[in-house]
């Protein structure tokens, strides 16, 4: 008989508790809660980056860094005696399919937007809270913003279209302009903080990402500054060398050849 998908999760457990043993690796030995919580944003980030950048062998890969993470932690917890993998698989399998009665039970929905309203009932139902609560302070503030914008505008505040998201970021474009001509360096940083969360907000009603939008403009950023460098050094200079205007006819041609490249392609 064909083994079921996921069986293979044992052998994993069966290596992290050989490894977690008595004579097993003096440093995954020493490895606490605390200690594993810069690897498990590590290999988060690295998980991303091969969804956006890397080949399905690489995801692969990440995939399986960033599994070792929870099963590490699991470990650790049934070290404690608290709870361990298989309380992990089964708290999230029931949460499943109590969340999914359209799929597992006999209610009929017909839309996406008819599950997301379910899935928050039940959500509402099992553990009462405010409607910004559990939105972890850990995330990157960018993705915490969309987060919280998304809880929002779940329970309707929000504006009817990308218009009226659109005339936040003038508004807040302008208070910061107001700001600018003042001293009050706290007053500018609240209003630039504005204009992020407005443009974060924006970004939601136009149906994007802000943090993949942010990652790639990043990449162009770096892509484009690369090559001012690249042509600066066949002149025999680097940047310290240039000034402005030279710097910026180079950008302006990386982005005339970025663009010839992706239209070639």
């Amino acid at each position: 008989m064909t083994a079921r998908p996921g069986e293979s999760l044992a052998d994993l457990v069966a290596v992290m508790q050989r490894l977690l043993a008595p004579d097993g690796c003096p440093w995954d030995r020493e490895q606490t809660l605390h200690t594993l919580k810069s690897y498990l944003l590590e290999e988060t980030y690295e998980v991303l980056e091969a969804i956006e950048e890397g080949t399905p062998a690489e995801h692969c890969e990440e995939l399986g860094d960033l599994l070792m993470q929870v099963v590490f932690q699991s470990e650790l917890r049934a070290a404690e005696g608290a709870f361990g993998i298989d309380d992990v698989v089964r708290g999230i399998r029931d949460k499943l399919v109590r969340r999914h009665p359209h799929v597992f039970a006999d209610v009929k929905l017909g839309t996406s937007a008819e599950v997301l309203e379910q899935w928050g009932k039940l959500k509402e139902k099992e553990k009462p809270r405010r409607t910004l609560d559990g939105v972890p302070q850990a995330l990157p503030a960018l993705t915490r913003a969309m987060k919280l914008s998304e809880r929002a505008a779940a329970v309707g505040f929000d504006w009817p279209d990308a218009a009226g998201a659109r005339a936040k970021v003038s508004e807040e474009i302008a208070e910061i302009d107001r700001e600018m001509e003042g001293s009050d360096r706290a007053a500018l940083e609240h209003e630039v903080g504005d204009l992020f969360f407005a443009s974060v907000s924006l970004a939601r009603k136009l149906g994007l990402d802000p943090e993949a939008a942010l990652r790639a403009a990043n990449r162009r950023f770096t892509e484009r500054f690369e090559y001012i460098e690249d042509r600066l050094r066949e002149r025999g200079k680097a940047p310290r060398d240039s000034n402005l205007e030279e710097m910026d006819a180079l950008w302006d041609e990386a982005k005339r050849s970025r663009h010839a490249f992706v239209t070639e392609k």
